[in-house]
This record gives C-alpha cells, sequence and structure tokens, in this order.
C-alpha cells in the first residue's frame, strides 16, 4: 500500500524527472508528418496514453485534442495544467469514446504495454474504430529485441532548490517482454524523511512484422519510419 500510495504523489513528479524529453520538437515532427499523410478535413486529435499531457501542451495549439490514459493521477496532472482540454481515463486494448478523429497519437512507447498480440490487434482495432476516413494514425513504439539492450543501468535526476529526485533503472528480460525496473528517492526541503520506492515495467517488444500483421488485419496501409521522434521508429498508419 505504501508503495501505492507513493506512486500516486509521484504522478506531480514525473515530468520533473522527464524535464530532458522534448516534447516541442517532437510535435513539431508529427505536425509535418500529419500535415503529409492525413487527407480528411476535419481538425480532432486524440492521443492515446497522453500521461500528464506533455505533448498536448503543443498540440492544442493545431488540433482540437482528447486525451486518454489509463492512469487516473497521471489524468489528474493534465487535466489541472490544460483546462481547456478533454482528458478521459480509459484502456488503450478496449477504449470507446462514441467520436472519430482525423488523428490519433500513441507516443512514448506506451504501446508496448499491450504485451501481447491479441492485445496489439485489440488496440490497432481500437485505434480503427475512431478513425475518420482518411484519417491518420501514428504510433511510436517500444524497442525491437534486435535494439534493446540488456543490464543496462542508467540515472537520472532533478536537482531543484527544495525538491531533489533520483532515479536508477535496470534492464532485464523475460522471452521478448523487456523488465524495467526502477527505484526512486525523493527529498523535499523541510522533510525529514526521504522517500523511496521502486517501479517496475514489463513492455512487450513486438517486432515490425507484428505491428504491419495488426494494421492489415484491419485494411489500414502503413509504414514504419526508422529514426521517428526518439530512435525508436515510427509506424504512420491510414484508411484511405
Amino acid at each position: 500500500m505504501e508503495e501505492e500510495l507513493l506512486y500516486k504523489d509521484f504522478a506531480k513528479y514525473y515530468d520533473l524527472i522527464y524535464n530532458w524529453k522534448d516534447y516541442k520538437s517532437e510535435v513539431d515532427i508529427l505536425l509535418n508528418l500529419i500535415s503529409k499523410y492525413k487527407k480528411s478535413d476535419g481538425n480532432d486529435l486524440l492521443e492515446v496514453a497522453c500521461g500528464t499531457g506533455g505533448h498536448i501542451k503543443y498540440l492544442k495549439e493545431h488540433f482540437d485534442c482528447i486525451g486518454i490514459d489509463i492512469n487516473q493521477t497521471m489524468l489528474d496532472v493534465a487535466k489541472e495544467s490544460f483546462k481547456d482540454v478533454q482528458f478521459e481515463q480509459g484502456d488503450m486494448i478496449n477504449f470507446n469514446l462514441d467520436k472519430k478523429f482525423d488523428v490519433i497519437v500513441c507516443l512514448f512507447s506506451s504501446i508496448g504495454y499491450v504485451k501481447t498480440d491479441e492485445n496489439l490487434r485489440k488496440t490497432i482495432n481500437s485505434f480503427s474504430r475512431h478513425l475518420k476516413e482518411n484519417g491518420v494514425i501514428i504510433i511510436e513504439p517500444w524497442l525491437t529485441k534486435e535494439l534493446y539492450k540488456v543490464n543496462l543501468i542508467h540515472l537520472n535526476s532533478y536537482d531543484g532548490q527544495d525538491l531533489k529526485i533520483a532515479r536508477m533503472g535496470y534492464s532485464g528480460i523475460d522471452g521478448n517482454i523487456s523488465l524495467i525496473e526502477m527505484q526512486y528517492l525523493i527529498a523535499v526541503a523541510n522533510n525529514p524523511k526521504i522517500q523511496h520506492f521502486i517501479e517496475k515495467h514489463e513492455l512487450r517488444m513486438f517486432e515490425i512484422e507484428d505491428f504491419l500483421k495488426a494494421f492489415q488485419e484491419e485494411k489500414l496501409k502503413a509504414e514504419f519510419i526508422k529514426d521517428g521522434l526518439t530512435g525508436r521508429g515510427l509506424y504512420i498508419a491510414t484508411n484511405n
């Protein structure tokens, strides 16, 4: 229970530990791709697994945005930051918003959490059901098994005047599932207790063929762009 409470508290620190992430530059790349592939006339955009809204901050300048995420505490932070954007709790595998969109994006490798071939197919089906005719889907995948580095250690930190965060991570593997353990230390001014908690993430290392097959089953035209936003590539799918 203590770890769960700490994680809920950590949602407000999420953007600090990812202060290195250049959301604006990533959105600039997305805008170019959307301009190239979207043929519909509308301006509705859905971000799946939107987290605290880092991309929506810039996407909302160009689109009427809705964000969904499975984590309510992340959505609470997003709602507080962007009061003019609609946010909904939902699972990417089976969400239903009763609305269709010109653009659907799923970024920061969140798709890896679906873990199985069946769930990947269901997720692509959910995206396809919510896509307007001549719209575009853009997905940033997790790493393939070839690119994933086992036994890798890494350190991220945030060094504020009244708040310090240190995160150390370790990468393991179990078949085609990557196992990421992250341990956090959080120190807050005037609080003598340094908080510590552990996150464990399991993400499927889907291969390119897995995605292309899932798109094909939904009769979507898809291609893989190697570099993408962060070097992990991007899948671009259309229904025109």
